[in-house]
C-alpha cells in the first residue's frame, strides 16, 4: 500500500532568527541542501511519494525550489495558508492541525488523506525506519501514534515529554520540564503517523495546533493513541545554537546520511567549482567546506569544522574559526571570527546572541560580497 506524507513548513520560525528573516525555515541550509529536502528524500526511500506542504511565510522560496516535486522522485503540492494584498502574499498560518484539516477539506470529492499518513515537523534531520513505524502503527490499531526518542535525562528540559503507560498509550504531555518534574524521558520528535479519522476531532475553519490543542484532546476523550520509542538519527534545529552545532556535525562526518558536497581537494578540504585561492598563502585545517565561486585571499586561516558558502570573499588576513558563513558574505581584512554565524547584515554566536551589523555599525568589517568593486584585472605579459 502506497501510503502519503505531509511536511509541515508554514511556521515563521521565531527560534531560528535572524536567518529566518529571509529564509523558511525548510529552506535552511545544511551544506547547501535544504533540511527540507532530506525528509522529501526519507518519505521517498520508504514509499511514500505523494506529500502536500502546507507553506505561509516565504512560501515562494520552498514552491520555487521543489516545485511539483519530480526532479526529487515524487509528487508534490502545497497548501497556502494566508491571504495576498496589493500583490504581496501575506502568510497566517492556521497551525499543524489546522493546516491538514485544510488540505483535507479542499476536495470534497476524494479527499486526500484516504489511509495511513505520516505527517513530518520540518526543521529536523531524521533517519529512521518509516516503514517499521507504520507497521507497529497498525499493530496497535492506533489512531495516532508519535515516534518519540529516549534522550539522557539531563537534556529533557529542552523538550516536549511524552508520558506512557506500560502498553506505550499516551497518558500526558509535559512542555519542557525540569530534570526533577519530569514523568518521562521520551520526547516528541515531530513525527506523526495519523489515520484518516483524526480529522473528526480537529475544527473547521480555525487555527489549531498539534500539540497544545489535538494532543491533549486524544488523550482526553482515550481514544488509541500512542507513543512508538525507536532508535533512530535525529538532530533538531530547532534554534540557532542547535543549527550551528548540526553542520559542525556533519563536517566531522558524525551524519552519516548527509554527506559534504562538492570535491575533497586535500584532506578535509571540500570545495565547489572555481574558489580562488593560492593554497600556498593560506592556513588551512579541516574539516571544511567553501563554496563555489569564493575568494581566499593570502594570509587567511580557516579552522575547521568551518563552511564558507558560495561566492564569499575572505580578506586577507582574515581567521575563520569553527564558523558558519552564509553566501555573498566578505569578511573584511584581519576579521577574527570564531564559533559564529555569518547571515546577511546579521553576526550570530554559536549560543545564539546576536549583533545587527549595520545598526551597530561594524558592516564595513562583514558585508555583502557583491558590493565590492571588481577583482583587478591581472596584467598580461608582453607581447601577449
Amino acid at each position: 500500500m502506497a501510503y502519503k506524507g505531509m511536511i509541515l513548513a508554514a511556521g515563521k520560525g521565531t527560534r531560528v532568527r535572524p536567518i529566518t528573516y529571509t529564509i523558511p525555515k525548510p529552506m535552511i541550509p545544511i551544506l547547501e541542501r535544504p533540511v527540507m529536502e532530506f525528509l522529501v528524500d526519507l518519505l521517498r526511500r520508504h514509499g511514500i511519494t505523494q506529500i502536500m506542504v502546507n507553506v505561509s511565510h516565504l512560501a515562494h522560496q520552498i514552491e520555487n525550489y521543489f516545485r511539483d516535486g519530480q526532479r526529487f522522485g515524487v509528487q508534490i503540492a502545497y497548501s497556502f495558508e494566508g491571504r495576498i494584498v496589493e500583490g504581496e502574499l501575506i502568510g497566517e498560518a492556521l497551525g499543524s492541525a489546522g493546516g491538514m484539516k485544510r488540505i483535507q477539506e479542499f476536495n470534497e470529492f476524494h479527499p486526500f488523506f484516504d489511509d495511513t499518513f505520516v505527517v513530518l515537523c520540518g526543521d529536523a534531520l531524521i533517519d529512521l525506519d518509516l516503514t517499521a513505524a507504520i507497521r507497529w502503527h497498525h499493530q496497535k490499531r492506533a489512531l495516532a501514534t508519535i515516534v518519540t526518542k529516549v534522550v539522557p535525562w539531563e537534556e529533557v528540559s529542552n523538550y516536549g515529554v511524552v508520558v506512557t503507560d506500560a502498553d506505550h498509550r499516551i497518558r500526558s504531555f509535559q512542555e519542557k520540564p525540569s530534570r526533577q518534574e519530569a514523568r518521562s524521558n521520551q520526547i516528541n520528535t515531530g513525527i506523526y503517523i495519523f489515520e484518516p479519522e483524526i480529522f473528526e476531532y480537529i475544527p473547521s475553519g480555525q487555527v489549531y495546533d498539534l500539540g497544545s490543542q489535538l494532543f491533549p484532546r486524544l488523550v482526553e476523550m482515550e481514544l488509541p493513541f500512542y507513543a512508538l520509542p525507536m532508535e533512530f538519527e535525529w538532530i533538531d534545529i530547532g534554534k540557532v545554537p542547535d543549527y550551528w552545532r548540526t553542520v559542525q556535525m556533519v563536517l566531522q562526518g558524525q551524519v552519516p546520511h548527509v554527506p559534504i558536497p562538492g570535491q575533497q581537494i586535500r584532506p578535509g578540504i571540500y570545495t565547489g567549482l572555481n574558489v580562488a585561492v593560492d593554497w600556498s598563502k593560506v592556513h588551512v585545517q579541516g574539516p571544511v567546506y567553501i563554496g563555489g565561486m569564493t575568494r581566499i585571499e593570502p594570509g587567511v586561516t580557516i579552522i575547521g569544522p568551518a563552511m564558507i558558502g558560495p561566492n564569499c570573499r575572505i580578506c586577507r588576513d582574515a581567521c575563520v574559526e569553527r564558523s558558519i558563513i552564509f553566501e555573498y558574505s566578505r569578511l573584511g581584512e584581519g576579521v577574527h571570527l570564531k564559533d559564529k554565524l555569518v547571515f546577511g547584515r546579521y553576526c550570530v554566536d554559536k549560543s545564539g546572541a546576536t549583533i545587527d551589523l549595520q545598526k551597530a555599525a561594524l558592516d564595513w568589517l562583514i558585508t555583502d560580497a557583491r558590493c565590492e568593486e571588481p577583482a583587478p584585472v591581472v596584467p598580461t605579459r608582453p607581447g601577449q
